[in-house]
C-alpha cells in the first residue's frame, strides 16, 4: 500500500500530476484544490495517496492533506460514488465546507459538485451525516463542544474499527472523541480505540 510520496512535482495536468520520487515518476489522480496546492513544478512536495486497485484498473489517488484523503475513502462508500465522483466533490468544497454540508443535511451544496446531481448528493449526505464530526473537526449532536477529534487517520480508523465492531456510527464517533479528548491529538489508533471501547460500552 501506498500511503504518501515526497519527491519533486514533475508535471500537471487537469486533474493529475506527476510526482518523481528517486527517479520514478507516479501518476497521481487528484482533486483540483490538491494540485493548487503542491506548488510549482520542480519544487519538492509530498502527498498523501490511496491506492485503488480494481479488475482492470490500478490507480493512485493524491491529496494535500490527510483529512482530505480519509472524506475520499468515505465519500467511495456511498453508493454510486466512485473515485472520479469523489474527486469532483473534494475539488468543489472544501473538508470543511463537506462536513458542515453532511452536518446540516445540506444536500444543494454539495450538488455544486461537476456531475454530482440533486438524488446523489443527497445520498452523500445522508450516509455521511453520522460520520462528519469525527473526521474534520466539526460539532455533532450528542458530542459536548470541543471533544471532537481532529482530522487525521488514527482517529477516522478508530471511528471504523468501532463500527466493525457492530457500534452505530454516531455513538463510534461520539466516543472516539471523547477519547480523543482524554488522549490527546497524539493518540495512536489502538489508544483511541481502547478507550473508546469503553466509553461506548458505558
Amino acid at each position: 500500500m501506498i500511503a504518501k510520496l515526497s519527491g519533486r512535482l514533475d508535471e500537471t495536468g487537469e486533474d493529475w500530476a506527476i510526482v518523481d520520487v528517486q527517479g520514478v515518476g507516479y501518476l497521481v489522480h487528484c482533486s483540483t484544490k490538491t494540485l493548487s496546492a503542491l506548488g510549482e513544478v520542480g519544487e519538492a512536495c509530498t502527498i498523501h495517496t490511496d491506492l485503488q486497485v480494481s479488475e482492470n484498473d490500478m490507480r493512485l489517488l493524491g491529496f494535500a492533506e490527510s483529512a482530505e484523503r480519509d472524506w475520499f475513502r468515505m465519500l467511495t462508500q456511498v453508493q454510486g460514488v466512485g473515485s472520479k465522483v469523489a474527486l469532483a466533490v473534494l475539488s468543489a468544497l472544501s473538508t470543511g465546507e463537506l462536513r458542515d454540508a453532511c452536518a446540516a443535511q445540506d444536500a444543494a451544496t454539495v450538488a455544486r459538485a461537476k456531475g454530482v446531481g440533486p438524488k446523489m448528493a443527497s445520498r452523500i449526505v445522508n450516509e455521511l451525516k453520522d460520520k462528519a464530526g469525527a473526521l474534520s473537526g466539526g460539532g455533532m449532536a450528542g458530542v459536548p463542544a470541543g471533544t471532537v477529534s481532529p482530522a487525521g487517520g488514527a482517529s477516522a480508523d478508530a471511528v471504523s474499527a468501532l463500527e466493525n465492531l457492530g457500534f452505530k456510527p454516531a455513538i463510534a464517533a461520539q466516543a472516539v472523541a471523547r477519547a480523543q479528548s482524554e488522549l490527546g491529538e497524539d493518540a495512536s489508533e489502538s489508544e483511541l480505540i481502547r478507550v473508546a471501547l469503553k466509553r461506548a460500552a458505558g
